[in-house]
């Protein structure tokens, strides 16, 4: 962990230096837990009080320079050195005291290789994914908060190639991606007089004109979405993107509200004809009871027909029982084959038809 850290947050430095603790969670003074090794673990508090707490989180905002305060008692913070995200509540808004989330941003990105020793996804689905990242398929990641969706979409840009140039659109810097020729964007939050913000949408635009071969975007939140679904139809194909949903279906209804919403004149078929267009293939992960996170479907989008966007199941998980706290399953495919796959023999790569074929 960096010295920031723990110059910022000197009382949770035993928590900080622990390489397996994934998030802090403080629900005001008293009620301090952990994620570590996919469960919430309760841990001592190392504060006396509220007063102490909001004592430190003052400080640690006034050092970053951002305004915390009654009049402003929300707020998110990054650390500049290792790029942990904060995000803070204080009363009256909370009514448990002053509340805060920290994130713990992994310096070591996890590899292919480890997502399959944890049973993340089978080998099958592994290499069907590497096909369609080099065959340059359009991906959406989605899952729910803590499923590892930003872990997915680290592996799957890490399978692009050296010689790509790749723009990363992010609201809060997460992607880890050793590349030569990758370009960072972040968003910039207005400053206290409502001036400077620099927006996805100012960010996606930007992008487009810095001739990138892939367009990465991280958690996709509102209208940035049609940006996005225009600049992949007008010819970045391969773009990866990921966002919050429940299912790859709910994640087509997600897409339609966000870009509706950011632009209410929009009509919604004329959204859907976009979506249909733009993306191709849906990855959807769960962090499940037993803590363990699996890819649990892969879905191909199909296209438009009417005015429904069809879709049909590649790969899924099939949970099989739950003994002693653990999810007993397996992987296996569906027996259909993606539309796509004339575009990835095109790119001469090799796919092996039995991956396909149900376990």
């Amino acid at each position: 962990m960096s010295d920031q850290q723990f110059a910022l947050l000197p009382s949770l430095e035993a928590v900080l230096q622990d390489p397996d603790v994934m998030e802090i969670l403080i629900d005001g003074y008293n009620r301090v837990y952990v994620d570590k090794h996919g469960a919430f673990i309760d841990v001592p508090t190392p504060y006396q009080s509220n007063d102490h707490l909001l004592a430190e989180i003052v400080a640690m905002a006034s050092a970053l320079g951002r305004r915390l305060d009654e009049d402003h008692p929300i707020a998110d913070f990054r650390l500049i050195e290792d790029g942990s995200r904060i995000h803070v509540v204080l009363p009256p808004i909370s009514l448990n005291g002053p509340v805060m989330n920290i994130r713990k941003f992994q310096r070591k990105p996890l590899t292919l290789n480890e997502l399959l020793s944890y049973g993340c996804l089978s080998e099958d689905m592994a290499e069907f994914l590497q096909a369609c990242v080099l065959g340059r398929i359009n991906i959406g990641v989605c899952g729910g908060t803590g499923s590892g969706k930003t872990s997915v979409q680290n592996i799957l840009c890490q399978m692009i190639p050296d010689e790509e140039r790749i723009i990363t659109v992010e609201h809060s810097a997460e992607i880890l991606l050793d590349k030569k020729r990758r370009v960072a964007l972040e968003t910039r939050p207005a400053n206290p007089d409502g001036r400077g913000e620099v927006s996805m949408r100012d960010l996606i635009s930007s992008a487009t004109k810095m001739r990138p071969d892939r367009l990465v975007i991280g958690e996709l939140q509102g209208g940035e979405v049609i940006d996005m679904l225009l600049a992949i139809n007008i010819g970045y194909d391969g773009s990866i993107f990921n966002l919050h949903a429940n299912g790859t279906r709910d994640a087509l209804s997600r897409l339609e509200v966000m870009a509706t919403t950011g632009n209410p004149t929009l009509p919604l078929l004329a959204v859907r004809e976009q979506i249909a267009s733009a993306v191709q293939l849906l990855t959807y992960q769960e962090r499940m009871r037993d803590g363990t996170r699996r890819i649990i479907r892969i879905t191909e989008v199909v296209g438009l027909q009417g005015d429904q966007i069809q879709t049909q199941d590649i790969f899924e998980f099939r949970q099989t029982g739950y003994a002693d706290g653990k999810i007993s399953g397996y992987y296996t495919a569906t027996g259909v084959v993606p539309r796509f796959i004339t575009k990835i023999r095109n790119a001469n790569l090799e796919l092996p038809m039995s991956i396909f074929e149900p376990r």
